[in-house]
């Protein structure tokens, strides 16, 4: 997958539509120092931006394979744009997020936002209360986060407390 031409037609339609853009996922996890394979590109909009991004999509020759209120992937036959997988969010949340976001992830010509470490975490809780089978990868991932210097513990305590999953977090803590 060319993540440098997927990255750059998504961000420029959403920038012209004037909606955010962020990298979440794996490359979210490279920059923020943490090296995992991935042959998909995860991002995060705005959920007004839904609609208007899926119909884009689609007139690109992308499938949506899957779409729900707060979610959406996509697959082009095109290996080089490849698959998309995308969150949206309600504004209050995308506002907490996208203010805390960073340039942090160089895609070709384009610098890419990064969610904070925290918000990254609280979307993996958020995935794995959602989805149980995603425990395993997600929460390794976690573990990983949880590492980087200065991260605010208490903030991610409150994201696992939020989702009932406390035992997890502990069991996380105590594994470092």
């Amino acid at each position: 997958m060319d993540f440098e031409r997927a990255f750059g037609l998504v961000a420029s339609f959403l920038e012209q539509q004037g909606f955010p853009v962020a990298v979440v996922g794996a490359l979210a996890l490279h920059a923020h120092g943490i090296t995992r394979a991935t042959v998909d590109l995860d991002l995060v909009t705005a959920i007004e931006a839904q609609d208007a991004l899926v119909a884009f999509l689609e007139s690109q020759g992308y499938e949506t394979l899957h779409r729900s209120p707060g979610y959406s992937n996509h697959l082009h036959t095109e290996p080089e744009l490849g698959r998309l997988d995308l969150v949206y969010l309600d504004s209050g949340t995308a506002r907490r997020l996208f203010a805390g976001c960073t340039p942090r992830l160089e895609l070709g010509a384009r610098t890419a936002q990064v969610p904070r470490a925290e918000h990254l975490i609280a979307m993996k809780v958020q995935a794995v209360k959602n989805d149980p089978t995603r425990e395993l990868r997600d929460l390794a991932d976690v573990q990983s986060l949880l590492q980087i210097p200065g991260l605010d513990e208490t903030e991610v305590r409150g994201y696992f407390e939020r989702a009932g999953m406390t035992d997890r977090y502990d069991a996380l803590r105590r594994s470092l």
